[in-house]
């Protein structure tokens, strides 16, 4: 399943139809229920999320989840195209919320950092890619584990149960090597700061 398709029209009685045979394992009636309703799915992420490259994402999370339960659907609490939106809306402000939580945690302790560097100009091109910069120099010195995890938050916007799922780890010790790295990050960077501090007053 790759990209977005046209939105072909499908008789609400047909779309019920094709979910019931989803659920059966039927490929090609996968294929006509993400050529019918992947368009308009797309469009209400979209709205959510802006940026077409996690709405992209969340798109094929949310047909990954129909193939998975569509045995699930019941007629009586909605029609196909009403269960489909409502977990695209719960992926998308789910991702949102994973996004804003990765740049709460990592992109604003970097930016006051470069900001204190900054001698009040605007921040530049040069300055945003000077916090990339401290980034990666920090999180090259957190132990392995650690920065996986942490990685797998930032650059892929995955949550601590998803990070367990793809490493194969408990939850409660992704959890724990999450919060460990964050604060030899968070203290790594302070480091990095006060050492420009100091170099700056020579």
């Amino acid at each position: 399943m790759v990209g977005v398709t046209m939105s072909t029209p499908v008789d609400p009685h047909d779309a019920e139809a094709l979910v019931a045979r989803i659920a059966e394992g039927d490929r090609d009636a996968f294929s006509r229920f993400y050529d019918a309703f992947s368009g308009t799915a797309f469009g209400l992420i979209r709205r959510v999320l802006r940026d077409p490259a996690p709405a992209e994402e969340v798109l094929q999370e949310v047909f990954w989840q129909v193939w998975r339960e569509a045995s699930r659907y019941d007629a009586r609490r909605g029609s196909p195209v009403a269960w489909l939106l409502m977990r695209a809306k719960a992926r998308a402000i789910d991702k949102l919320r994973s996004i804003r939580r990765r740049e709460k945690t990592f992109v604003m302790p970097v930016n006051e950092a470069v900001a204190r560097r900054d001698d009040g100009e605007a921040q530049s091109v040069a300055a945003a890619a000077e916090g990339r910069d401290v980034v990666q120099g920090a999180l090259s010195r957190l132990p392995d584990a650690q920065r996986r995890v942490i990685e797998l938050a930032f650059f892929e916007g995955l949550t601590q149960t998803e990070i367990a799922e793809r490493l194969g780890e408990p939850l409660g010790t992704v959890k724990t090597r999450a919060r460990l790295g964050l604060e030899r990050l968070r203290s790594v960077l302070r480091a990095q700061d006060r050492t420009g501090e100091r170099a700056g007053e020579r």
